[in-house]
């Protein structure tokens, strides 16, 4: 599993709170561990990206698809083919 993948990130906006954040991401393929503490809504633009969850579970997402991955969620994403994504990620910080 490629721990460090090359991975670019360019911030559009960030809300007074610090709460929500909209960006675009970009990385080179690997694979990797993920835990998120954030809700993150995900359009991928270009490319294809296995998520597994933890139960082993497989949702495979590639260019025009949109999704959720929700707070809590743990597994890992793997980078199959070059990734650009736009996403908005909000969490709670109280």
């Amino acid at each position: 599993m490629r721990a460090n993948p090359v991975t670019t990130v360019q911030n559009y906006c960030t809300d007074a709170s610090g709460c929500f954040f909209a960006e675009v991401w970009e990385s080179r393929p690997g694979k990797w561990r993920v835990h998120y503490t954030e809700d993150e809504f995900c359009t991928i633009l270009h490319g294809k990206v296995p998520l597994t969850s933890d139960d082993c579970s497989i949702e495979t997402f590639a260019a025009g698809d949109a999704f959720i991955i929700p707070a809590g969620f743990k597994g890992t994403w793997e980078t199959v083919e070059p990734v650009y994504k736009l996403y908005a990620i909000y969490e709670n910080k109280a």
